[in-house]
C-alpha cells in the first residue's frame, strides 16, 4: 500500500491534500509528533482516505512510503464517526504512553475546534492503541 505523508513530524499546521496541492486544514496548539498521512486510494467512514500515523524520522510532506502491513491501530472517533488511524513504525523512539497523551489532547482540540468553526458539538475521542509490535530498532 502506498502512504503519503500530508503533516511531517513537529508541524503546528495540519495539512490536506486536495486538488489543487497540500492546503491548510487547521493550526494546533500542540504539534504532531509522528509523520501524518493517508493510504492513497482507500476510503475511510469518514468519506476521505485513510489516516497514516508514522512513528520515525520527519518525512518532508508529499513523500511517499510503500507498506504491506501495519503495526497497530490509533482507534479514534473525530466528528462523532469513526476515523481510526493505522500505525507505522520505521524507527526510533515510540511509546504508546505518549501517543495516547496526544491523542487525547487532540481529541479535546477538536471538540473544541469544532464548537468554535462550525458551532456545533459533537464526539471526539481517543478510544486506544490496538498491536503496537515491540519491534527491535
Amino acid at each position: 500500500m502506498k502512504i503519503v505523508i500530508e503533516t511531517p513530524k513537529y508541524s503546528f499546521l495540519k495539512y490536506r491534500k486536495t486538488e489543487r496541492g497540500y492546503e491548510i486544514a487547521f493550526f494546533s496548539p500542540i504539534p504532531t509528533i509522528f509523520n501524518y498521512g493517508f493510504i492513497e486510494g482507500t476510503t475511510g467512514p469518514d468519506g476521505m482516505e485513510e489516516d497514516v500515523v508514522v512513528l520515525g524520522p520527519r518525512l518532508q510532506r508529499g513523500s511517499t512510503l510503500e507498506r504491506e502491513d501495519f503495526d497497530g491501530i490509533v482507534l479514534f472517533l473525530d466528528n462523532s464517526i469513526r476515523d481510526d488511524k493505522r500505525l507505522v513504525y520505521i524507527s526510533g523512539f515510540r511509546s504508546p504512553i505518549l501517543l495516547s497523551f496526544y491523542f487525547r489532547l487532540y481529541a479535546l482540540f477538536k471538540i473544541f475546534l469544532y464548537a468554535f468553526r462550525e458551532r456545533k458539538l459533537t464526539k471526539c475521542r481517543f478510544e486506544g492503541i490496538t498491536d503496537l509490535k515491540d519491534k527491535q530498532s
